[in-house]
């Protein structure tokens, strides 16, 4: 674990566009998992898509439209939701908002 950074602090890492017009930092990541923060502006698309990491996403602030396997619900600041290995989901952002993700095992593209 030497070459692991185990702490993040405030803005010490950099915000990068996503191809959907939205964008993300990566927080922090080992081989087994990773942490990242998305923003959005209202009306924000984080188009449908799967992939085979276990994913978990903490509504930092906002409310989003959260749709896993065909199932949609509103989902706001303070709430959470699970994506299992290889269903289809996306969100839409109602208002402004950020989402932290954590996925397992860490996503080798992010970086």
């Amino acid at each position: 674990m030497a070459d692991t950074t185990l702490f993040a602090q405030p803005d010490t890492k950099e915000w990068t566009p996503t191809p959907d017009g939205n964008r993300r930092r990566v927080i922090l990541h080992t081989d087994e998992l990773m942490m990242v923060e998305f923003g959005f502006e209202k009306g924000g698309i984080g188009a449908l898509h799967s992939h085979p990491h276990v994913q978990s996403s903490y509504v930092a602030e906002g409310r989003f439209e959260v749709t896993i396997d065909g199932r949609t619900e509103i989902v706001e600041a303070g709430g959470a939701f699970i994506v299992p290995s290889g269903l289809v989901h996306g969100v839409k952002a109602l208002e402004a908002g950020r989402l932290v993700d954590t996925f397992a095992p860490h996503r080798a593209d992010f970086l």
